[in-house]
């Protein structure tokens, strides 16, 4: 498998690992003992930065540049639809910068739209899969299960944020984690 193939197939979970780390060190530096609360706000908020942001912005980079690579690597051809779709990416990722670290309707909206986007991308992937008969490695593979997996952890994130409530300033428009 080449580089650009691996890194392809893996930056998802590679940016969860990466999330998690970020969020320890994060919850490490909050006043102990860190009440559950901030522990979950810590979690969602580098969650939606490494997932929705960062991840959305190398999918950008990956159909903008690298996008007949990408094509052939799902067995499909090349088209000016990568480039939508990069369009695409590079909106969900602003998105999910400018959620991160806010509310959390905002963090909702940026999870729903990533959501119903990996939604449409998995249906027409096992739609290739089981009708055109596209076997190839990049189109029905790790990815398209954990981008499933990793949005059903932001919505249980953003759960257990609600269930405990949102250690927020007075004023409710930021995290605490914006100074």
């Amino acid at each position: 498998m080449d580089v650009i193939s691996f890194v392809f197939t893996y930056y998802p979970l590679a940016l969860l690992a990466i999330g998690v780390i970020v969020s320890l060190v994060a919850i490490r530096r909050l006043p102990q003992p860190a009440s559950p609360a901030r522990v979950i706000e810590a979690l969602l908020a580098w969650f939606i930065f490494s997932n929705i942001g960062v991840s959305y912005l190398c999918r950008f980079i990956e159909h903008a540049f690298f996008g007949a690579t990408s094509a052939q690597f799902m067995g499909w051809p090349d088209s000016p639809f990568q480039f939508e779709v990069a369009a695409a990416s590079l909106g969900f990722a602003a998105v999910g910068f400018a959620a991160a670290f806010r509310t959390l309707e905002m963090r909702f909206l940026a999870i729903l739209g990533a959501c119903v986007f990996v939604l449409g991308d998995v249906y027409e992937h096992i739609r290739q899969w089981t009708v055109a008969r596209n076997f190839a490695a990049g189109n029905v593979d790790v990815t398209t299960y954990s981008d499933v997996i990793i949005l059903m952890i932001g919505f249980m994130l953003l759960w257990m944020q609600l269930r405990l409530g949102q250690p927020w300033t007075k004023d409710r428009r930021k995290s605490p984690y914006i100074r």
